[in-house]
Parts: C-alpha cells; sequence; structure tokens
C-alpha cells in the first residue's frame, strides 16, 4: 500500500550535495508516512552510482535529460502520485521529528494547498533562510517578503514567528503540497525557468479556493545561494521577469494593467541605481527581462477575476517603503 506522503528530491549533477545532506533526510524521515525518492534529471556526474552504493533500497526516478526544476518535479509528482508531496531541495538538512509536525497539518486542514516548515540557515542557524524564512507574503506591488526576511535582511529567531499561519506562499525547498491541488492547479510553470515559481504556484492555489500555510513546529535547514549569488546578472534577469509574468498572469483585467505600469516605473529606478553603482550588466538584465516578458506574456491569455493584493491586509503593504524610508528592517 503506498504511504500518504513522497518526500522527493530532485538532482542535477549533485553528488556533493546528496552526500552532504540527504543522510540527514534517510535517517529523519520517519519510513511510517512517507518515502523519499531521488529524481534525477539526467545527470552526469557520479550521482547516480554514489546512490546504487550507498542507498540500494532508495527509490530513485531517472530521467534520461535535464527537465529543469520545475518540469522535473511535474513529470515526478504526475509519475508518483502519493496524496502528498513534499518538494525538497538537494541542499536542505533535516533535523529528527521534521515531517510528522507537516503531515498532521495536513490531515486536521483539508483545505490545505501548500504547507512548509520554518527554514534555517545551514550556515547560521540562529538566523532565519532567504528562502521561506518563517512563511511568504508579497506586497501590493508584487514584492515578496517573509516572516523573518525582508529583502536581504535576515532575522535572528528568537521563536517571535513560531506561531503556525495562512501564507500567501511556501518556499520550494521545502514544500508539502496536496498532490491533486498541486495537479490542478497545473503545477510549477516551466517557463519560468527558475525563481518565484512557487510562488507562482501558490498564488494559483489560493486563487483555486485552497490556503497555504506555514507550520514553525516542523523546522529544517537550507544552505540556499548555490545556484546563483545575489548580484549575479542572470538571477536579476529571471526575478525581475518572472516577477512581471506572475502579475501577469494572476491579476485581473480591471488591475493588472495599472499595476504593471507601477511595476515598471519602479524598475526603471532600480535600473537607474545599477546604473550609478556602474553594474552595468544588472542594469541590463532588466532591460532583457522586461523586453522577454513582453514576448512571453503573449502566452498567458486567461486571468482570474479577483485581486489577491487587495483582498489580503498582508498584500495591501508596501515593502519599499518601508524597508527604505521608514527603515522597518523586520516583518
Amino acid at each position: 500500500m503506498k504511504k500518504p506522503v513522497a518526500v522527493i528530491i530532485l538532482n542535477w549533477n549533485g553528488e556533493s550535495l546528496l552526500k552532504r545532506f540527504l543522510p540527514s533526510v534517510v535517517s529523519n524521515t520517519p519510513s511510517d508516512i512517507a518515502d523519499v525518492i531521488i529524481t534525477d534529471n539526467g545527470s552526469t556526474d557520479g550521482s547516480l552510482a554514489w546512490l546504487r552504493s550507498e542507498y540500494p533500497d532508495l527509490k530513485v526516478l531517472a530521467f534520461d535529460q535535464n527537465l529543469g526544476f520545475a518540469a522535473g518535479y511535474n513529470r515526478a509528482i504526475r509519475e508518483t502520485r502519493y496524496p502528498y508531496t513534499l518538494l525538497l531541495n538537494s541542499d536542505v538538512m533535516t533535523p529528527e521529528g521534521w515531517l510528522r509536525p507537516l503531515y498532521e497539518w495536513a490531515l486536521s486542514h483539508p483545505d490545505m494547498g501548500a504547507a512548509m516548515p520554518k527554514i534555517r540557515s545551514v550556515a547560521d542557524p540562529e538566523f532565519f533562510e532567504y528562502a521561506g524564512a518563517s512563511g511568504g507574503f508579497i506586497d501590493r506591488n508584487g514584492y515578496p517578503f517573509c516572516r523573518g526576511r525582508i529583502f536581504s535582511t535576515l532575522e535572528k529567531d528568537r521563536g517571535q514567528y513560531d506561531d503556525p499561519c495562512e501564507v500567501f506562499w511556501a518556499t520550494g525547498a521545502a514544500m508539502l503540497v496536496d498532490t491533486e491541488a498541486y495537479l490542478e492547479a497545473g503545477g510549477l510553470d516551466p517557463e519560468f525557468f527558475a525563481h518565484m515559481e512557487e510562488i507562482d504556484l501558490c498564488w494559483r492555489m489560493l486563487l483555486a479556493g485552497r490556503k497555504n500555510y506555514v507550520v514553525p513546529s516542523s523546522c529544517v535547514y537550507h544552505l540556499g545561494g548555490g545556484s546563483l549569488p545575489a548580484d549575479n546578472p542572470r538571477k536579476t534577469y529571471l526575478n525581475f521577469r518572472n516577477n512581471l509574468l506572475m502579475l501577469h498572469k494572476n491579476l485581473p483585467d480591471r488591475t493588472r494593467r495599472r499595476k504593471l505600469l507601477r511595476r515598471r516605473l519602479l524598475d526603471s529606478l532600480a535600473w537607474a541605481m545599477f546604473v550609478a553603482k556602474l553594474q552595468f550588466s544588472n542594469a541590463g538584465a532588466i532591460l532583457r527581462a522586461h523586453r522577454d516578458f513582453r514576448r512571453m506574456r503573449k502566452s498567458y491569455t486567461q486571468h482570474p477575476d479577483i485581486d489577491l493584493l487587495e483582498s489580503s491586509p498582508d498584500c495591501r503593504r508596501n515593502i519599499l517603503t518601508s524597508y527604505y524610508l521608514r527603515g522597518r528592517h523586520t516583518f
């Protein structure tokens, strides 16, 4: 009989990360409720050989090519079809007792689309980690922020965000989803390639009537920053382009044009700041992001009737004003 939870780790040439972090996942994932499954995206390093040698009984789903983060997870979830799926980055350390609180929360909240644990930093365990902290939100202009992380400012975890609550988005670093809700929402958008695809998914699940949660009684430790440095122009490009795509997809006709115009003005300010700092590669990345957004948006013709950025109190916040003008650097 199939267990209720699949903990799926997507791997692509990540042998060193598997060696460092997989032992904690295997040791501390309760075998009575979950299977750990490695989904390999056509790795050409020693990942698969190491798995066969060290974990011969572990389930491995091997693809013959690199499908990318979103398409790789989408295919793995379609093929496995457990009632619940935990998307787990390969650079996450899981302590004892990490999974059961999430699973029990899902059982007691049938409206759940996604739920996440509290995310702390591997490098500095007393602090929250950038990618999710203790629950994700989004402001009126589409800027993501977290309980415990505003822009690049990370708070020390003193238990101030240990209450479970509804959030706008759950981090893709460690995200438990109701599998059917995930599939009904269309899964992760492969066109995003990387960055903000989980926020887009969570937004679509909210529009479908589901709720997203953070359950801080579950805590994991995330290395983070393993793909691209914060000041990498490729990362700048993806963040700006995908944020525009996310707004375009999930805002209704009556407010979409106005809010995208506002973002164009704000992004112009960001471009000017990069130019003033002589960071011309990042300035150019913003221009490319807007160019490609104008091309890609034509693929998205269906839009919702409700503006969630206006209906949620936290979404009505202006993080730019709060952070830069009022000096408020905590949630």
